[in-house]
């Protein structure tokens, strides 16, 4: 519950992140999560890990895929908050689930429950249903929940076996690069605040790197430990928390024609959790999430 809490109240810590840009803060969020990845994994002398990376080929490219992917999961999600579209965000991630399904099924050839392909087209027709009644397509929500759906793919296909720790900082490590290099240009164009705005807004910067690490670690210990319908039925802690962020806070509005498509996607994410439930397998255990928003 706290992992998900965290992540739903992420849109308040972006918020006070202002008038720092998304790729300051996709940078600083990249470089202080590597840094404290490295001080921890340098204190449990835990780097033998890492090896792996070079000697199989195919695992690298697929942490580097998993890195670019989450990096644009991250980058629109931020700048969603900051340019008034939490409640879309929050659409996304009541999205993501149903995405996932449906990778699995175009993708992975997986075979569907009734249940299952109940849910996928009531959502495909929540999408088509918010993009004719807004006149236009829901970008931000639909690259949410397609980055992360992805991002959950790639870790699938190339059979990652990392840790939690492991997985952010290879990931982050390859982001890190591109992130210092952001850093330099948005500073030669006048257009970075780490030192300009504050000690406050300084200290918040640099704690992104615990925001991010924090709740993925909370994440791995819990799945470990509780059934995997609790994880699922919990997991719409983070949208709902997101959404409510963005209405009751950050005072955006949210039209009737946005509630009707909020509920077309919880009805068919309704039919996920009854059929999740039904179909439990006894003794299996989750496989975990290695970021998120």
């Amino acid at each position: 519950m706290l992992a998900y809490g965290i992540w739903g109240l992420f849109p308040l810590y972006f918020a006070a992140l202002a008038p720092a840009g998304a790729w300051e803060i996709l940078s600083h969020r990249i470089l202080w999560t590597l840094l404290l990845c490295a001080v921890v994994l340098l204190v449990r002398r835990d780097l033998g890990w890492a090896r792996q990376l070079w000697r199989r080929p195919r695992l690298g490219l697929g942490v580097t895929a998993a890195a670019l992917l989450i990096a644009v999961n991250w980058v629109v999600y931020v700048a969603a908050v900051l340019g008034g579209h939490t409640t879309e965000a929050a659409l996304g991630y009541f999205l993501n689930p149903i995405v996932t399904v449906a990778l699995g099924v175009f993708v992975l050839r997986e075979r569907l429950r009734p249940l299952q392909w109940a849910a996928v087209a009531i959502g495909a027709a929540a999408g088509v249903y918010l993009g004719v009644a807004a006149g236009s397509v829901p970008v931000i929500a639909l690259t949410l929940a397609m980055s992360f759906g992805l991002y959950g793919l790639v870790k699938k296909k190339v059979g990652v076996s990392l840790q939690a720790m492991h997985s952010l900082a290879a990931e982050t490590a390859v982001l890190a690069p591109i992130a210092a290099v952001m850093l330099v240009v948005l500073t030669a164009r006048g257009e970075t605040t780490f030192t300009t705005e504050g000690a406050a807004h300084t200290a918040l910067l640099v704690a992104a790197g615990a925001a991010t690490a924090a709740p993925l670690l909370l994440f791995a210990g819990a799945a470990r430990r509780v059934p995997l319908v609790t994880i699922g039925l919990l997991q719409f802690i983070t949208p709902v928390l997101q959404l409510l962020c963005g209405v009751l806070v950050l005072d955006e509005h949210l039209s009737g024609t946005r509630w009707v498509g909020f509920g077309i996607v919880w009805l068919a994410l309704a039919l996920l959790t009854v059929d999740s439930v039904r179909n439990l397998p006894g003794r299996t255990r989750p496989e975990l999430v290695d970021a998120a928003p």
